[in-house]
């Protein structure tokens, strides 16, 4: 199951967002000592381009990992491949400017991405009046009404003079607290942010760490490129660590990849089993009425740190909402489970005009809508439990489990967890397939019927070939319908009804008896069974199954595929033999102890072998 993971110290990934030149960078510097703008161009411009990373710790021992993210409406894109790790936010305004354009955009990013927790920064405070301080936060307010910072600290800054930093410390620690614990459980997936070679190291990739844990030695996997590498070494804080776990800032020092093959948006994890999709279908929330399309549609798709084109038709509109049912076909693969948050840009000109989660990664292509939409009504926010439920009752036969781990994005273990604690499913082990009770239940009904028909044309079979009987399963799922079910009978390949007995017609039995006959008279010295059956006096299909029947009842034996003795004939040879016990013979031995012919005595031999009376040692036997 999910494994929980708590870091003593605390931590928390938290980001920042603002317009441009409102202070970011300066205020993360001012906290950590750290300059995140290391690109010459940054320095020369005086403007954040490119994510910047640092961290702190706080007085009380805690952890931050900041993110901090261009301000220019040009840079947007790089804001957001920094936002989808971040698990708080600070919103950092100036006091002398107040709210404007790349503030909205920037907070409208972090709600569609659905982070909950965050502290709003009025930063350049020492250049603002108490008055316009006092303005700038009631905008912010306003802002922020009805959001997950409707409720949020507001707290004046300055990098300058240092006012304000230590309140704000305390905040984030009080924003660290509450991430104590993390589920580390399931696949590791790290969006990778940057990938860069290191003197002495070679390939270290970076990013915040989305779910799960990696360890120094583990084979991963790079997706969407497919490529596969070993983990040499993991730090997190630019401290080496043996694990990195979910929440945590991790860079991964790599064996088996240059960095040229690496480009931020892709994906590494260690998990077997996920795959890329280029449709999902997704819950949509519109910024504004003027955004959602009335016909398909092309965007940008930004989810982790990946951007993609993408063509959006909207599924289904929710009357009086923002909210809409979309899918989204991809111009190149993604990796994306249920759940996954993302934001939807237009292109030209550039504006961030939606976001939402994706209900499902691999949705079926050919339903229609009313079926698509009331399958997703049903999947959009179901427990785990609710979930593998739908997928698989939604199909015939169930759903085999590397499927289910590919829809879901759960490791098998944690699915055959939810499984066994779902009473209306049922695992298979011999087909490594999940199905429902209820389907269950219908094929053994199936199955009830069917024989009851086979039995009322075929009253003297004693039973129904396994392989008719099976009505289009494979063999695994089959025989688990068959097994522990009492009102059929499983004998040999053999199926019947547990009450159903053999009725022969006068004719049948005269045939049966004629066919034991033949056998009992030849002896040692067997007839073709082709040849018994043409004199049988009936039907050659019916006369098959008598003599497959005899074979059952054990009156006949079959030594081979077209060798049939009678049963007393093997029972005397084996009583022949018995006085022999310990005794290595050959085969003119045999023959002349039986009186049988090289051509029987060879594949005689052979099945007695197989029934262990005798054992073969070179092109001696010794009896058993």
């Amino acid at each position: 199951m999910n494994e929980l993971h708590t870091n003593e110290t605390g931590g928390i990934v938290v980001g920042t967002a603002g317009h441009i030149d409102h202070g970011k960078t300066s205020l993360v510097r001012a906290l950590t000592g750290i300059d995140t703008d290391r690109l010459q161009e940054e320095k020369r411009r005086g403007i954040s381009i490119d994510l910047g990373f640092a961290h702190l710790t706080l007085p009380d021992g805690r952890r931050i990992s900041f993110i901090d993210v261009p301000g220019h409406e040009r840079f947007v894109r790089n804001m957001l491949a920094g936002a989808g790790g971040m698990e708080a936010v600070l919103l950092v305004v100036a006091a002398d400017e107040s709210v404007k354009p790349q503030t909205r955009e920037h907070f409208d990013i972090c709600r569609l991405l659905g982070i909950q927790d965050g502290i709003i920064v009025l930063t350049k405070a020492d250049l603002a009046s108490s008055d316009q301080i006092a303005v700038t936060a009631e905008d912010v307010r306003k802002l922020c009404a009805g959001s997950f910072l409707e409720n949020a600290p507001i707290i004046a800054v300055s990098a300058v003079t240092g006012a304000g930093l230590t309140e704000l410390k305390q905040e984030l620690s009080k924003v660290a607290r509450g991430k104590l614990t993390r589920d580390t459980g399931g696949f590791a997936r790290l969006p990778l942010d940057r990938s860069f070679s290191l003197k002495g190291f070679g390939t270290v990739v970076t990013g915040t760490l989305w779910s799960g844990a990696l360890r120094a030695g583990q084979t991963v996997h790079i997706e969407p490129a497919k490529i596969e590498a070993r983990i040499r070494g993991l730090q997190v804080h630019g401290s080496p660590v043996e694990t990195a776990h979910a929440g945590q800032r991790t860079a991964v020092n790599l064996i088996g990849v240059e960095p040229a093959e690496i480009r931020r948006g892709f994906v590494l994890t260690h998990g077997e089993g996920l795959e890329v999709t280029h449709t999902v279908d997704a819950s949509v929330e519109w910024l504004s009425e003027s955004h959602i399309p009335l016909l398909r549609e092309e965007f940008l798709f930004h989810i982790g740190t990946a951007e993609v084109k993408a063509g959006l038709k909207i599924l289904e509109r929710q009357a009086g909402s923002l909210r809409a049912l979309a899918r989204l076909r991809f111009d190149e693969p993604v990796l994306a489970l249920p759940g996954d948050r993302f934001v939807l840009r237009r292109p030209s000109p550039p504006l961030t005009v939606a976001g939402g989660f994706v209900v499902d990664a691999f949705p079926p292509l050919r339903l229609n809508r009313a079926r698509t939409v009331l399958r997703l009504h049903n999947l959009a926010h179901p427990d785990p439990g609710q979930r593998i439920q739908l997928l698989v009752e939604e199909q015939n036969p169930g759903r085999a489990l590397p499927d289910l781990v590919r829809t879901t994005g759960r490791p098998a273990s944690d699915l055959r967890a939810v499984i066994a604690a779902n009473p209306s499913l049922v695992f298979v082990e011999t087909a490594q397939r999940v199905v429902s009770k209820t389907w269950l239940e219908e094929q053994r009904k199936k199955l009830v019927t069917w024989l009851a028909v086979f039995h009322a044309k075929n009253p003297s079979a004693p039973g129904a070939p396994i392989g008719q009987a099976r009505l289009g399963l494979d063999s695994a799922l089959a025989h688990f319908v068959f097994e522990k079910f009492p009102p059929v009978r499983v004998q040999g390949d053999l199926i019947a009804l547990a009450q159903h007995r053999a009725e022969l017609s006068s004719e049948e039995a005269l045939a049966l008896q004629k066919i034991e006959q033949a056998f009992r008279k030849a002896g040692y010295t067997p007839p073709a069974a082709a040849e018994v059956l043409k004199n049988a006096g009936t039907d050659s299909k019916v006369a098959r199954t008598l003599l497959e029947s005899l074979i059952k009842n054990q009156k006949l034996v079959r030594v081979s595929e077209d060798l049939v003795f009678h049963a007393d004939v093997i029972a005397h040879i084996r009583k022949s033999l018995s006085i022999h016990k310990g005794r290595r013979f050959s085969v003119p031995e045999f023959k002349e102890w039986t009186q049988i012919s090289r051509k029987y005595a060879i594949p005689l031999l052979e099945y007695l072998d197989h029934q262990r009376v005798t054992r073969r040692e070179g092109d001696a036997r010794i009896v058993l």
